[in-house]
């Protein structure tokens, strides 16, 4: 792997994504009646968080957050020969009739997706399941498209975006490198 990585964004522009789609997400969705965050492990419940309290300082209101780990979910388990670390969902609220906005840091072939979509609807039944992502990398292998994004960032199959945020790696940036 090559350590050459070139910055794409810095802290500051990252806040307006972060600002930015949690307006969007209160447009669309026609105020925060029955509305859930739910922040896909690890980087997407960050980015689940920052949203879910810009929500809450913008509007005054509590809001229901949740974390779903995918991790059993996944349709790669066979392939590798690590054993995965299962970590625990967090959802301490029906889901049951509400519109969940599930959240992750980048979306590249769609499987992260499917699989979070799957661990939800094992938990019931949402009225709506909506996706909002930071990065959209594009390369689609399933039938996903995000409800609200960040940006769009055209990749080839041979660079990877690399999400970096304070609580996890002390700074705020999005790099692109090679894979």
């Amino acid at each position: 792997m090559r350590n050459d990585k070139k910055q794409l964004y810095s802290g500051n522009e990252l806040l307006w994504m972060f600002e930015r789609m949690s307006l969007e997400i209160l447009e669309k969705s026609k105020g925060l009646k029955n509305l859930s965050i739910v922040g896909v492990r690890t980087r997407g419940v960050y980015v689940a968080k920052r949203i879910h309290s810009i929500i809450e300082r913008l509007t005054g209101k509590n809001l229901d957050f949740g974390i779903i780990d995918i991790t059993l979910y996944r349709d790669d388990l066979s392939i590798g020969t690590h054993q995965p670390v299962v970590k625990s969902t967090e959802i301490n609220f029906n889901i049951d009739d509400r519109v969940v906005i599930l959240v992750d840091d980048v979306i590249y072939t769609g499987r992260t997706t499917r699989a979070a979509i799957e661990s939800i609807f094992d938990l019931g039944r949402p009225k709506a399941v909506r996706l909002a992502v930071l990065i959209d990398r594009g390369h689609r292998e399933l039938p996903v498209q995000p409800d609200f994004v960040g940006k769009v960032i055209p990749t080839s199959r041979k660079e990877r975006i690399y999400v970096r945020l304070k609580e996890t790696d002390g700074v705020d940036e999005i790099l692109i490198g090679a894979v």
